[in-house]
This record gives C-alpha cells, sequence and structure tokens, in this order.
C-alpha cells in the first residue's frame, strides 16, 4: 500500500530523536560495508524507530541493524526481522497473473467485467494490463479510509475487511480519469481487483497461489500470507502509530492488527533476504518468460517508471534499478536491483510518523544509492 505514508499530513516540522543502542551488523569491519551502517544509521536519526537492511554485491552478503526492536526496551532490531512488505505484494501478485497469462488462461487485455461481471463501473473498458500498471482510473480505496492519529482508524484495528466491501468503497467515487490507459494514478484497489481475478481463474485464493507458484518454489521461509492472522510470527521489529492524548501525539504499538484491510494490494509479510531472492529470481527469469518480463518492465504509460506491478528508478551513480517498495504505516520498505543482478538492497523500517518523512525518505535514498552503486 505505497501511498500510505506520503499522504499522511501529520508530520511536525521538529524530528523525533530516539535514542539507539550501538548498531550491530553480520560482515566484519570494512569500509565499504561502514559506510552502509552509517547510512543506515541515518536512517533512524531521520526519524524511525528500527531499521534492517539486506545488501548483496561483488563483496558478499551484508546485514545491518540500527534503532530498535520495541520503545522501551535497548532490544536490538533482529537481524533479517519479518515486516509487513505492503506494496511489495502487488509484485507478487502481478508475478502470478503474468504466469496466469503465460499459461493462456487469462489474458492482459481482458476486461474485468468479462472476469468479474458488474463488480466495478466500467468494468468492460478496464484491462487487466490496466489493473496491473495503475491506468485503470479506478478511485483508490485507501483513501476513503480513517487515517491515525484520528480514533476512528484505532477501532478497524481487528475488523475483517472483504475485498468487496473495500470495492465498493472505491466506486463509490468518481474514476480519476475520463477513460482507462490514458493517465497513471496510483490505486491499491486495483490489486483487490486483481486478487479476485486470481481466484475466479484459478478457483484457489490468491494467496494460495502465491504460496504455490513463489513461495515455496524459491523458499521463502520468512515470508507468508497472513489473510486475517494479525501475528507477524519469528523475529520481528515492533511498528508503532501516532495517537493523540491529553499531553499531544504518541506512539502506540500497533504491530499485531488484522491485515486484511490491505489484501491483495499490501498484506504479505517478508524479511530482507527473502525479498531480495524473489527479486533476483524475478529479475533472472526463473518466475515468467522473457516476453512477459519484458512487459513487466514497460512503463504503463510513456516516461512512466512503473510497469505491470514492478517500479524502478535511477541512482545517482546514473544505474537504473528495479523492484518496488510498499508502506503499512507501521512498517516502510524497499526492495531493489540493478537489471544485472549484482547489486541489491532491501530495507525495512519502523516509522515514527511524527518525524518528517521528506527527511527519511532522503536517508533511505542515500542508502539506496550506496548499496546500488559501484
Amino acid at each position: 500500500m505505497k501511498p500510505v505514508l506520503r499522504s499522511m499530513t501529520i508530520a511536525t516540522a521538529a524530528l523525533a530523536v530516539i535514542a539507539v543502542p550501538t548498531a550491530v551488523t553480520a560482515a566484519p569491519p570494512h569500509p565499504d560495508r561502514d559506510a552502509l551502517q552509517s547510512r543506515l544509521d541515518d536512517v533512524v536519526t531521520a526519524g524511525t524507530v528500527g531499521a534492517l537492511a539486506e545488501v548483496r554485491d561483488p563483496q558478499g552478503t551484508w546485514q545491518g541493524v540500527g534503532g530498535v526492536a520495541e520503545l522501551g526496551t535497548t532490544r536490538e532490531v533482529p537481524v533479517d526481522g519479518r515486516v509487513r512488505a505492503g506494496s511489495i505484494t502487488k509484485t507478487f501478485v502481478a508475478t502470478v497473473v503474468l504466469q496466469l497469462v503465460g499459461e493462456g488462461r487469462l489474458g492482459l487485455e481482458d476486461t474485468v467485467d468479462s472476469r468479474l461481471p458488474g463488480v466495478v463501473p466500467g468494468g468492460d473498458r478496464i484491462t487487466v494490463r490496466q489493473l496491473l500498471n495503475h491506468t485503470s482510473g479506478l478511485f483508490d480505496y485507501v483513501q476513503t479510509l480513517p487515517m491515525p492519529p484520528a480514533p476512528g482508524f484505532l477501532a478497524n484495528r481487528w475488523r475483517t475487511w472483504t475485498p468487496a466491501e473495500l470495492i465498493q468503497r472505491a466506486v463509490a467515487h468518481p474514476p480519476t480519469s475520463d477513460r482507462p490507459g490514458v493517465a497513471f494514478a496510483y490505486s491499491n484497489t486495483n490489486y483487490l481487483l486483481l486478487g479476485q481475478i486470481i481466484e475466479k481463474v484459478t478457483g484457489r485464493p490468491y494467496g494460495t497461489e502465491i504460496e504455490r507458484r513463489v513461495i515455496r518454489p524459491l523458499q521463502l521461509r520468512g515470508t507468508t500470507v497472513p489473510g486475517t492472522s494479525p501475528q507477524l510470527g519469528g523475529p520481528h521489529p515492533h511498528g508503532y502509530v501516532p495517537t493523540r492524548t491529553d499531553g499531544g501525539t504518541e506512539l502506540l504499538d500497533y504491530t499485531r492488527m488484522n491485515p486484511s484491510v490491505f489484501g491483495a494490494a499490501g498484506e504479505m509479510i517478508s524479511t530482507p533476504t527473502d525479498l531480495n531472492r524473489f527479486f533476483a529470481a524475478l529479475l533472472g527469469g526463473r518466475l515468467l518468460p522473457d516476453r512477459l518480463l519484458t512487459a513487466m518492465t514497460t512503463p504503463g504509460v510513456p516516461g512512466g517508471d512503473y510497469g505491470l506491478g514492478l517500479a524502478w528508478r535511477d541512482t545517482t551513480c546514473g544505474t537504473r534499478v528495479y523492484g518496488n517498495d510498499g508502506g503499512t504505516l507501521t512498517y516502510q520498505s524497499w526492495s531493489y536491483a540493478t537489471g544485472d543482478r549484482r547489486r541489491q538492497v532491501t530495507v525495512a523500517v519502523t516509522p515514527d510518523l511524527r518525524a518528517d518523512y521528506a527527511v527519511v525518505f532522503a536517508a533511505v535514498d542515500a542508502l539506496l544509492n550506496k548499496a546500488l552503486c559501484p
């Protein structure tokens, strides 16, 4: 659910600087590794509770942590801990959709109505391709939900949402463009529909298909599709949301919650190691044939930076890298790799949403550039 943190309006001008213990890395001292750790420490100082990262490059694999796993303690963030991966889920969903296309069971130009009759207005004009690349024009259901520190947000903590409920919240609003396919507008609604289409085509829930087609073959042991389970399972840092109190705004531990509100748009749990392994396999052609991987890396609109469930960005050294990022308020993750897969990085943080997130994102960008540039 990528745009959640970026759309928050609760940031304050002052940073909430958190006292942190000495960071621990899983690699011996090395000038380049020390620089990576320094960048990760900067991410924490910028306004996060904890942070963890894994970098893969020609020197090997480096893992680093910073901050604390839980406020009020000095407990270190677990190396390769589990986090809610947010919109990185979309790349998994897109991979399954494209596998079904490769099998001839689904077409990129199939309309929503041909698979889910009557579910969305104008579904006879919206294609699977347009859902994947966010050019459908469907309103983003996330924009209809209360956000912290509003009291209504906490009231939904344990609620089980169905995709149908969330889709109806979206289609109660007018589309974001006059016709599908002409403009990029990020919408989590698109991927709820893709999850439903996977189920229609296969007869199995989209999460089952991800487990069967991706998680088990790649042996992603820290990756799950939780459904309605509030648990992360395994070692993990705690995640927090701001709440209003008589004295101002404080952070509430929101690690455990019902993730059905994210669904196929962002419910998955994973680790830095697993996400690096997934993107290496995807970009290396292990999950899709070349023609569909090419389609995945083709922008939905001219000059865009998002294809069929896959994003890209250019580093400060001019290298184009591919992957995705995602946020679920309590966790934010980034996972990118160079096209030749010689360099990869996954970073995950537990944000302090009272901080200035422009500063946090700048610190993360500096870490990504350091990891991905020769």
